[in-house]
Protein backbone atom coordinates (compact mmCIF):
# COMPACT_ATOMS: atom_id res chain seq x y z
CA UNK A 1 0.00 0.00 0.00
CA UNK A 2 1.18 3.53 -0.76
CA UNK A 3 1.60 5.77 2.24
CA UNK A 4 0.03 8.69 0.45
CA UNK A 5 -3.67 9.01 -0.30
CA UNK A 6 -4.60 8.80 -4.00
CA UNK A 7 -7.54 10.92 -5.05
CA UNK A 8 -8.66 8.23 -7.48
CA UNK A 9 -8.60 4.42 -7.47
CA UNK A 10 -6.02 2.68 -9.63
CA UNK A 11 -7.29 1.04 -12.81
CA UNK A 12 -4.21 0.61 -14.92
CA UNK A 13 -2.66 -1.96 -17.14
CA UNK A 14 -0.01 -4.19 -15.54
CA UNK A 15 3.30 -2.62 -14.56
CA UNK A 16 5.90 -2.66 -17.23
CA UNK A 17 3.41 -3.07 -20.06
CA UNK A 18 4.21 -1.39 -23.39
CA UNK A 19 1.54 1.21 -22.71
CA UNK A 20 3.65 2.60 -19.89
CA UNK A 21 6.78 3.15 -21.95
CA UNK A 22 7.62 6.10 -24.23
CA UNK A 23 11.16 6.29 -25.60
CA UNK A 24 12.67 9.74 -25.97
CA UNK A 25 13.14 9.13 -29.66
CA UNK A 26 9.44 8.52 -30.29
CA UNK A 27 8.07 10.77 -33.03
CA UNK A 28 4.47 9.54 -33.26
CA UNK A 29 1.47 11.81 -32.89
CA UNK A 30 -0.99 11.63 -29.96
CA UNK A 31 -3.62 8.95 -30.19
CA UNK A 32 -7.32 9.92 -30.18
CA UNK A 33 -8.81 10.46 -26.70
CA UNK A 34 -10.45 7.46 -25.12
CA UNK A 35 -14.15 7.42 -24.52
CA UNK A 36 -13.74 6.09 -20.99
CA UNK A 37 -14.28 8.96 -18.61
CA UNK A 38 -11.61 11.49 -19.58
CA UNK A 39 -11.19 14.43 -17.24
CA UNK A 40 -13.59 17.32 -17.82
CA UNK A 41 -12.99 21.00 -17.19
CA UNK A 42 -16.29 21.42 -15.34
CA UNK A 43 -15.32 18.95 -12.62
CA UNK A 44 -12.83 19.00 -9.79
CA UNK A 45 -9.86 16.88 -10.85
CA UNK A 46 -10.05 13.46 -9.21
CA UNK A 47 -6.38 12.52 -9.55
CA UNK A 48 -3.56 13.48 -7.25
CA UNK A 49 -0.15 11.82 -7.35
CA UNK A 50 -1.67 8.51 -8.44
CA UNK A 51 -0.94 7.13 -11.89
CA UNK A 52 -3.06 8.33 -14.84
CA UNK A 53 -4.30 5.29 -16.80
CA UNK A 54 -3.89 5.45 -20.57
CA UNK A 55 -7.68 5.24 -20.92
CA UNK A 56 -7.96 8.67 -19.24
CA UNK A 57 -5.29 10.42 -21.32
CA UNK A 58 -6.17 12.95 -23.98
CA UNK A 59 -5.01 16.17 -25.62
CA UNK A 60 -2.11 17.31 -27.78
CA UNK A 61 1.30 18.69 -26.92
CA UNK A 62 0.52 22.10 -28.45
CA UNK A 63 -1.94 22.73 -25.59
CA UNK A 64 1.11 23.14 -23.35
CA UNK A 65 2.08 26.37 -25.11
CA UNK A 66 -0.80 28.41 -23.69
CA UNK A 67 -0.37 26.82 -20.24
CA UNK A 68 3.17 28.16 -20.01
CA UNK A 69 2.59 31.36 -21.98
CA UNK A 70 -0.22 32.51 -19.68
CA UNK A 71 2.06 32.00 -16.72
CA UNK A 72 4.84 34.13 -18.19
CA UNK A 73 3.08 37.18 -19.61
CA UNK A 74 3.40 38.71 -16.18
CA UNK A 75 4.59 41.64 -14.13
CA UNK A 76 7.50 39.78 -12.55
CA UNK A 77 9.26 39.33 -15.92
CA UNK A 78 8.80 43.05 -16.55
CA UNK A 79 10.30 43.89 -13.15
CA UNK A 80 13.27 41.57 -13.61
CA UNK A 81 14.01 42.98 -17.08
CA UNK A 82 14.16 46.49 -15.67
CA UNK A 83 16.21 45.31 -12.68
CA UNK A 84 18.98 44.14 -15.01
CA UNK A 85 19.55 47.70 -16.18
CA UNK A 86 19.49 48.90 -12.59
CA UNK A 87 22.45 46.59 -11.86
CA UNK A 88 24.55 48.57 -14.35
CA UNK A 89 24.12 46.64 -17.61
CA UNK A 90 23.63 48.48 -20.87
CA UNK A 91 20.46 47.90 -22.88
CA UNK A 92 22.01 45.40 -25.29
CA UNK A 93 23.80 43.58 -22.47
CA UNK A 94 20.54 43.30 -20.54
CA UNK A 95 18.75 42.01 -23.67
CA UNK A 96 21.43 39.35 -24.11
CA UNK A 97 21.07 38.28 -20.48
CA UNK A 98 17.29 38.00 -20.89
CA UNK A 99 17.70 35.70 -23.89
CA UNK A 100 20.45 33.53 -22.40
CA UNK A 101 18.72 33.18 -19.04
CA UNK A 102 15.48 32.16 -20.67
CA UNK A 103 17.20 29.42 -22.70
CA UNK A 104 16.81 27.40 -19.50
CA UNK A 105 13.19 26.89 -20.58
CA UNK A 106 14.68 24.07 -22.66
CA UNK A 107 15.39 22.24 -19.41
CA UNK A 108 11.78 22.78 -18.30
CA UNK A 109 10.66 21.28 -21.61
CA UNK A 110 13.00 18.32 -21.22
CA UNK A 111 11.62 17.50 -17.76
CA UNK A 112 8.09 17.69 -19.14
CA UNK A 113 8.68 14.77 -21.53
CA UNK A 114 8.67 12.38 -18.57
CA UNK A 115 5.00 13.17 -17.85
CA UNK A 116 3.38 11.28 -20.75
CA UNK A 117 5.95 8.48 -20.45
CA UNK A 118 5.18 7.81 -16.79
CA UNK A 119 1.60 9.06 -16.52
CA UNK A 120 2.75 10.54 -13.23
CA UNK A 121 3.67 13.99 -11.90
CA UNK A 122 7.27 15.08 -11.39
CA UNK A 123 6.85 14.66 -7.64
CA UNK A 124 6.50 10.90 -8.18
CA UNK A 125 8.93 10.47 -11.09
CA UNK A 126 11.76 11.80 -8.92
CA UNK A 127 11.47 8.63 -6.82
CA UNK A 128 13.75 7.12 -9.45
CA UNK A 129 16.43 9.65 -8.50
CA UNK A 130 16.18 9.81 -4.70
CA UNK A 131 14.35 6.66 -3.63
CA UNK A 132 10.96 6.42 -1.95
CA UNK A 133 12.00 7.96 1.35
CA UNK A 134 14.67 10.26 -0.03
CA UNK A 135 12.14 11.71 -2.44
CA UNK A 136 9.87 12.72 0.42
CA UNK A 137 12.61 14.98 1.74
CA UNK A 138 13.26 16.24 -1.79
CA UNK A 139 9.59 17.13 -2.23
CA UNK A 140 9.40 18.81 1.15
CA UNK A 141 12.08 21.31 0.11
CA UNK A 142 12.38 21.46 -3.68
CA UNK A 143 8.72 20.71 -4.32
CA UNK A 144 6.70 22.24 -1.52
CA UNK A 145 8.72 24.87 0.33
CA UNK A 146 10.15 26.59 -2.76
CA UNK A 147 6.77 26.45 -4.54
CA UNK A 148 5.05 28.15 -1.62
CA UNK A 149 7.76 30.84 -1.54
CA UNK A 150 7.25 31.55 -5.24
CA UNK A 151 3.49 31.58 -4.65
CA UNK A 152 3.95 34.23 -1.97
CA UNK A 153 6.26 36.40 -4.10
CA UNK A 154 3.90 36.37 -7.07
CA UNK A 155 0.93 36.95 -4.80
CA UNK A 156 2.67 40.00 -3.39
CA UNK A 157 3.10 41.37 -6.93
CA UNK A 158 -0.59 40.78 -7.69
CA UNK A 159 -1.62 42.40 -4.43
CA UNK A 160 0.44 45.55 -5.06
CA UNK A 161 -1.27 45.97 -8.43
CA UNK A 162 -4.69 45.34 -6.87
CA UNK A 163 -4.00 47.96 -4.17
CA UNK A 164 -3.38 50.55 -6.89
CA UNK A 165 -6.50 49.42 -8.72
CA UNK A 166 -8.77 50.02 -5.72
CA UNK A 167 -7.10 53.40 -5.16
CA UNK A 168 -8.25 54.44 -8.63
CA UNK A 169 -11.85 53.82 -7.65
CA UNK A 170 -11.46 56.02 -4.59
CA UNK A 171 -10.83 53.40 -1.89
CA UNK A 172 -7.84 53.81 0.42
CA UNK A 173 -6.22 50.37 0.90
CA UNK A 174 -5.66 50.30 4.65
CA UNK A 175 -4.39 47.13 6.34
CA UNK A 176 -7.79 45.34 6.63
CA UNK A 177 -8.55 46.11 2.98
CA UNK A 178 -5.11 44.90 1.93
CA UNK A 179 -5.64 41.63 3.78
CA UNK A 180 -9.07 41.24 2.16
CA UNK A 181 -7.56 41.85 -1.31
CA UNK A 182 -4.82 39.27 -0.76
CA UNK A 183 -7.39 36.70 0.38
CA UNK A 184 -9.67 37.45 -2.59
CA UNK A 185 -6.80 36.91 -5.05
CA UNK A 186 -5.91 33.66 -3.30
CA UNK A 187 -9.50 32.43 -3.49
CA UNK A 188 -9.57 32.92 -7.28
CA UNK A 189 -6.14 31.33 -7.66
CA UNK A 190 -6.93 28.29 -5.54
CA UNK A 191 -10.26 27.77 -7.29
CA UNK A 192 -8.36 27.21 -10.54
CA UNK A 193 -5.84 24.96 -8.79
CA UNK A 194 -8.51 22.90 -7.05
CA UNK A 195 -10.48 22.29 -10.26
CA UNK A 196 -7.14 21.28 -11.68
CA UNK A 197 -5.59 20.19 -14.92
CA UNK A 198 -8.54 20.29 -17.35
CA UNK A 199 -9.58 23.78 -16.21
CA UNK A 200 -5.99 25.02 -16.52
CA UNK A 201 -5.66 23.68 -20.07
CA UNK A 202 -8.98 25.15 -21.21
CA UNK A 203 -8.76 28.47 -19.36
CA UNK A 204 -5.18 29.41 -20.13
CA UNK A 205 -5.61 29.93 -23.87
CA UNK A 206 -8.06 32.87 -23.45
CA UNK A 207 -5.92 34.16 -20.58
CA UNK A 208 -2.87 34.09 -22.85
CA UNK A 209 -4.72 36.01 -25.57
CA UNK A 210 -6.10 38.60 -23.12
CA UNK A 211 -2.72 39.18 -21.47
CA UNK A 212 -0.97 39.37 -24.83
CA UNK A 213 -3.41 42.09 -25.93
CA UNK A 214 -2.85 44.07 -22.72
CA UNK A 215 0.93 43.82 -22.90
CA UNK A 216 0.82 44.77 -26.58
CA UNK A 217 -0.48 48.18 -25.50
CA UNK A 218 2.21 48.39 -22.81
CA UNK A 219 4.82 47.38 -25.37
CA UNK A 220 3.66 49.99 -27.86
CA UNK A 221 3.97 52.78 -25.29
CA UNK A 222 7.36 51.56 -24.08
CA UNK A 223 8.66 51.38 -27.66
CA UNK A 224 7.30 54.87 -28.32
CA UNK A 225 8.91 56.42 -25.25
CA UNK A 226 12.14 54.40 -25.10
CA UNK A 227 15.48 56.15 -25.49
CA UNK A 228 17.32 53.85 -27.91
CA UNK A 229 20.52 55.84 -27.49
CA UNK A 230 20.47 55.56 -23.69
CA UNK A 231 23.66 54.46 -21.98
CA UNK A 232 24.83 53.88 -18.43
CA UNK A 233 26.47 56.95 -16.85
CA UNK A 234 29.26 54.66 -15.64
CA UNK A 235 29.40 51.54 -17.85
CA UNK A 236 30.55 48.32 -16.22
CA UNK A 237 33.81 46.74 -17.39
CA UNK A 238 36.00 43.78 -16.53
CA UNK A 239 35.12 41.75 -13.45
CA UNK A 240 32.27 44.03 -12.51
CA UNK A 241 30.61 43.46 -15.87
CA UNK A 242 30.96 39.68 -15.69
CA UNK A 243 29.63 39.67 -12.15
CA UNK A 244 26.51 41.58 -13.24
CA UNK A 245 26.03 39.38 -16.32
CA UNK A 246 26.27 36.09 -14.42
CA UNK A 247 24.05 37.38 -11.61
CA UNK A 248 21.51 38.48 -14.22
CA UNK A 249 21.53 35.11 -16.00
CA UNK A 250 21.04 33.41 -12.65
CA UNK A 251 18.16 35.73 -11.83
CA UNK A 252 16.42 35.08 -15.17
CA UNK A 253 17.16 31.34 -15.14
CA UNK A 254 15.60 30.97 -11.70
CA UNK A 255 12.20 31.31 -13.37
CA UNK A 256 12.32 28.26 -15.66
CA UNK A 257 14.41 26.32 -13.13
CA UNK A 258 11.64 26.76 -10.56
CA UNK A 259 9.44 24.53 -12.74
CA UNK A 260 11.11 21.22 -11.95
CA UNK A 261 7.47 20.04 -11.84
CA UNK A 262 6.68 20.54 -15.53
CA UNK A 263 5.61 16.89 -15.93
CA UNK A 264 2.60 17.74 -13.71
CA UNK A 265 1.01 19.46 -16.69
CA UNK A 266 1.97 16.97 -19.40
CA UNK A 267 1.09 13.72 -17.62
CA UNK A 268 -2.45 13.60 -19.05
CA UNK A 269 -1.14 13.45 -22.62
CA UNK A 270 -1.26 10.02 -24.31
CA UNK A 271 1.85 7.89 -23.94
CA UNK A 272 2.38 8.09 -27.71
CA UNK A 273 2.76 11.88 -27.66
CA UNK A 274 6.00 12.98 -29.31
CA UNK A 275 8.61 13.89 -26.66
CA UNK A 276 10.01 16.47 -29.06
CA UNK A 277 6.60 18.12 -29.28
CA UNK A 278 6.24 18.16 -25.48
CA UNK A 279 9.71 19.66 -25.07
CA UNK A 280 9.20 22.20 -27.85
CA UNK A 281 5.76 23.52 -26.92
CA UNK A 282 6.65 23.69 -23.22
CA UNK A 283 9.93 25.51 -23.84
CA UNK A 284 8.44 27.88 -26.42
CA UNK A 285 5.48 28.69 -24.17
CA UNK A 286 7.86 29.84 -21.45
CA UNK A 287 10.67 31.30 -23.57
CA UNK A 288 8.75 33.52 -26.00
CA UNK A 289 6.65 35.59 -23.55
CA UNK A 290 9.48 35.74 -21.01
CA UNK A 291 11.86 37.21 -23.57
CA UNK A 292 9.30 39.65 -24.95
CA UNK A 293 8.06 40.90 -21.56
CA UNK A 294 11.55 40.88 -20.05
CA UNK A 295 12.81 42.83 -23.07
CA UNK A 296 10.07 45.41 -22.57
CA UNK A 297 11.28 45.77 -18.99
CA UNK A 298 14.79 46.43 -20.27
CA UNK A 299 13.59 49.11 -22.71
CA UNK A 300 11.31 50.55 -20.05
CA UNK A 301 14.37 51.31 -17.94
CA UNK A 302 15.48 53.79 -20.62
CA UNK A 303 12.19 55.67 -20.38
CA UNK A 304 11.06 55.48 -16.73
CA UNK A 305 12.43 54.74 -13.28
CA UNK A 306 12.15 50.96 -12.98
CA UNK A 307 12.79 50.99 -9.24
CA UNK A 308 9.00 51.39 -9.05
CA UNK A 309 7.88 50.08 -12.46
CA UNK A 310 4.18 49.92 -11.72
CA UNK A 311 3.89 53.59 -10.81
CA UNK A 312 6.43 54.70 -13.43
CA UNK A 313 4.77 52.89 -16.34
CA UNK A 314 1.41 54.41 -15.52
CA UNK A 315 2.91 57.81 -16.37
CA UNK A 316 3.44 56.82 -20.01
CA UNK A 317 0.32 54.68 -20.46
CA UNK A 318 -2.99 56.21 -21.63
CA UNK A 319 -5.18 57.18 -18.69
CA UNK A 320 -8.00 54.89 -19.77
CA UNK A 321 -5.62 51.93 -19.91
CA UNK A 322 -4.21 52.17 -16.40
CA UNK A 323 -6.99 50.09 -14.78
CA UNK A 324 -6.68 47.52 -17.59
CA UNK A 325 -2.92 47.37 -17.05
CA UNK A 326 -3.31 46.85 -13.31
CA UNK A 327 -5.96 44.19 -13.86
CA UNK A 328 -3.70 42.39 -16.34
CA UNK A 329 -0.95 42.30 -13.70
CA UNK A 330 -3.35 40.66 -11.27
CA UNK A 331 -4.62 38.13 -13.82
CA UNK A 332 -1.08 37.26 -14.94
CA UNK A 333 0.09 36.50 -11.43
CA UNK A 334 -3.05 34.49 -10.74
CA UNK A 335 -2.21 32.39 -13.81
CA UNK A 336 1.33 31.62 -12.67
CA UNK A 337 0.27 31.03 -9.08
CA UNK A 338 -2.46 28.59 -10.04
CA UNK A 339 0.24 26.39 -11.60
CA UNK A 340 2.47 26.83 -8.56
CA UNK A 341 -0.28 25.98 -6.08
CA UNK A 342 -1.29 22.96 -8.15
CA UNK A 343 2.24 21.54 -8.04
CA UNK A 344 2.71 22.46 -4.39
CA UNK A 345 -0.43 20.47 -3.57
CA UNK A 346 0.99 17.41 -5.33
CA UNK A 347 4.31 17.92 -3.53
CA UNK A 348 2.56 17.91 -0.15
CA UNK A 349 0.99 14.56 -1.01
CA UNK A 350 4.34 13.21 -2.21
CA UNK A 351 5.93 14.16 1.10
CA UNK A 352 3.84 11.35 2.59
CA UNK A 353 1.00 13.31 4.17
CA UNK A 354 -2.32 11.51 3.76
CA UNK A 355 -4.31 14.40 2.37
CA UNK A 356 -6.36 14.85 -0.76
CA UNK A 357 -5.00 17.13 -3.46
CA UNK A 358 -7.87 19.60 -3.07
CA UNK A 359 -7.14 20.04 0.64
CA UNK A 360 -3.37 20.19 0.12
CA UNK A 361 -3.85 23.09 -2.30
CA UNK A 362 -5.80 24.99 0.38
CA UNK A 363 -2.99 24.41 2.89
CA UNK A 364 -0.51 25.86 0.40
CA UNK A 365 -2.70 28.93 -0.03
CA UNK A 366 -2.92 29.56 3.71
CA UNK A 367 0.86 29.42 4.13
CA UNK A 368 1.41 31.64 1.08
CA UNK A 369 -0.98 34.29 2.44
CA UNK A 370 1.05 34.51 5.65
CA UNK A 371 4.33 34.83 3.73
CA UNK A 372 2.82 37.42 1.37
CA UNK A 373 1.61 39.67 4.14
CA UNK A 374 5.11 39.56 5.59
CA UNK A 375 6.65 40.46 2.21
CA UNK A 376 4.22 43.36 1.75
CA UNK A 377 4.11 44.79 5.25
CA UNK A 378 7.64 44.10 6.54
CA UNK A 379 10.26 43.62 3.81
CA UNK A 380 11.28 45.46 0.63
CA UNK A 381 9.51 43.66 -2.21
CA UNK A 382 12.05 44.16 -5.02
CA UNK A 383 14.99 43.13 -2.83
CA UNK A 384 13.07 40.11 -1.59
CA UNK A 385 12.32 38.98 -5.15
CA UNK A 386 15.92 39.32 -6.30
CA UNK A 387 17.48 37.63 -3.28
CA UNK A 388 15.07 34.72 -3.06
CA UNK A 389 15.12 33.96 -6.79
CA UNK A 390 18.92 33.90 -6.87
CA UNK A 391 19.26 31.86 -3.68
CA UNK A 392 16.86 29.12 -4.83
CA UNK A 393 19.16 28.44 -7.80
CA UNK A 394 21.59 26.86 -5.34
CA UNK A 395 19.10 24.00 -5.00
CA UNK A 396 17.10 24.19 -8.21
CA UNK A 397 20.09 24.10 -10.58
CA UNK A 398 21.43 20.78 -9.23
CA UNK A 399 17.97 19.19 -8.88
CA UNK A 400 17.09 20.13 -12.48
CA UNK A 401 20.39 18.73 -13.73
CA UNK A 402 19.83 15.41 -11.92
CA UNK A 403 16.28 15.10 -13.28
CA UNK A 404 17.39 15.90 -16.84
CA UNK A 405 20.31 13.48 -16.59
CA UNK A 406 17.99 10.70 -15.38
CA UNK A 407 15.67 11.23 -18.36
CA UNK A 408 18.58 11.00 -20.78
CA UNK A 409 20.10 7.95 -19.07
CA UNK A 410 16.76 6.10 -19.10
CA UNK A 411 15.91 7.38 -22.57
CA UNK A 412 12.61 8.49 -21.06
CA UNK A 413 11.53 4.97 -20.09
CA UNK A 414 9.47 5.18 -16.87
CA UNK A 415 7.17 2.52 -15.44
CA UNK A 416 4.26 4.55 -14.10
CA UNK A 417 2.71 1.72 -12.11
CA UNK A 418 6.00 0.74 -10.46
CA UNK A 419 6.51 4.35 -9.40
CA UNK A 420 3.35 4.18 -7.25
CA UNK A 421 4.75 1.29 -5.18
CA UNK A 422 6.16 2.71 -1.94
CA UNK A 423 6.88 -0.62 -0.22
CA UNK A 424 10.34 -2.12 0.35
CA UNK A 425 9.62 -4.34 -2.67
CA UNK A 426 9.58 -1.28 -4.93
CA UNK A 427 12.34 -1.14 -7.56
CA UNK A 428 12.91 2.42 -6.33
CA UNK A 429 13.43 1.50 -2.67
CA UNK A 430 17.21 1.24 -3.24
CA UNK A 431 18.90 1.24 0.21
CA UNK A 432 16.45 1.75 3.07
CA UNK A 433 14.30 3.87 0.74
CA UNK A 434 17.13 6.17 -0.34
CA UNK A 435 19.02 6.23 -3.63
CA UNK A 436 22.66 6.98 -2.71
CA UNK A 437 23.42 8.21 -6.25
CA UNK A 438 20.77 10.91 -6.27
CA UNK A 439 21.39 11.93 -2.69
CA UNK A 440 25.14 12.23 -3.19
CA UNK A 441 24.75 14.09 -6.49
CA UNK A 442 22.31 16.60 -4.99
CA UNK A 443 24.49 17.14 -1.92
CA UNK A 444 27.58 17.66 -4.06
CA UNK A 445 25.78 20.04 -6.42
CA UNK A 446 24.22 22.11 -3.64
CA UNK A 447 27.46 22.25 -1.63
CA UNK A 448 29.59 23.44 -4.55
CA UNK A 449 26.87 25.82 -5.67
CA UNK A 450 26.69 27.33 -2.16
CA UNK A 451 30.43 27.96 -2.27
CA UNK A 452 29.97 30.03 -5.41
CA UNK A 453 26.78 31.98 -4.67
CA UNK A 454 26.68 35.73 -4.09
CA UNK A 455 23.23 36.89 -3.01
CA UNK A 456 21.90 36.82 0.56
CA UNK A 457 25.36 35.68 1.52
CA UNK A 458 28.67 35.42 -0.31
CA UNK A 459 30.34 32.03 -0.68
CA UNK A 460 34.14 31.79 -0.45
CA UNK A 461 34.59 31.13 -4.18
CA UNK A 462 32.39 34.12 -5.02
CA UNK A 463 34.40 36.23 -2.59
CA UNK A 464 37.63 35.25 -4.35
CA UNK A 465 36.42 35.60 -7.93
CA UNK A 466 33.92 38.41 -7.50
CA UNK A 467 31.32 36.59 -9.62
CA UNK A 468 28.36 34.30 -8.86
CA UNK A 469 29.12 30.91 -10.45
CA UNK A 470 26.52 29.00 -8.43
CA UNK A 471 24.33 28.05 -11.38
CA UNK A 472 26.91 26.60 -13.82
CA UNK A 473 29.01 24.95 -11.11
CA UNK A 474 26.13 23.35 -9.23
CA UNK A 475 24.53 22.10 -12.45
CA UNK A 476 27.71 20.55 -13.87
CA UNK A 477 28.83 18.95 -10.60
CA UNK A 478 25.48 17.31 -9.82
CA UNK A 479 25.14 15.87 -13.34
CA UNK A 480 28.79 14.71 -13.33
CA UNK A 481 28.29 12.86 -10.04
CA UNK A 482 24.89 11.36 -10.88
CA UNK A 483 25.55 10.07 -14.41
CA UNK A 484 28.34 7.55 -13.68
CA UNK A 485 26.67 6.32 -10.47
CA UNK A 486 23.34 5.63 -12.19
CA UNK A 487 24.46 4.58 -15.67
CA UNK A 488 24.50 0.85 -14.86
CA UNK A 489 21.17 0.91 -13.00
CA UNK A 490 19.35 2.83 -15.75
CA UNK A 491 20.81 0.55 -18.45
CA UNK A 492 19.49 -2.49 -16.57
CA UNK A 493 16.08 -0.86 -16.28
CA UNK A 494 15.98 -0.15 -20.03
CA UNK A 495 17.02 -3.72 -20.87
CA UNK A 496 14.28 -5.18 -18.68
CA UNK A 497 11.60 -2.87 -20.13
Amino acid sequence: MASTLPDHPQSDSPAGSPAQQAPLSALSMPSPPSASQPERSGRVEVHGIDHIPETERRGRARELFSVWAAANVNYLNLVVGGALVLTGLSLWQAFAVVVVGNLFWLSTGLLAVSGPAAGAPSEVITRTMYGIRGNRANNAVTGWMISVCYFALNLAAAAVAAFSLVEQVGVTPNTPIKIAIVIAIVVVTLTISVYGHAVIVRLYLPITLALAAAFAVVGYEILRHADYGWSQPQPLTGGGLWAAVLAGVTLIASGPLSYTTSADFSRYLPVTTSPRAVLGWTALGGFLPSVVVGGLGVLGASAVDMTDPQAALQKILPGWFNPVFLLSLVVGTIAVNALTAYSAGLALQAVGIRIRRTLSVLVDGAVAVALTLYALLVSNFLDTVSNVLQLTVVLLGPSTAIYATDILLRRNHYDGRALTDETPDSPFWYRAGINPAGTLALAAGVATSALCVDTLYTGPVAALTGVDLALPVGTVVSAAVYAPLMRRATAAARDSA
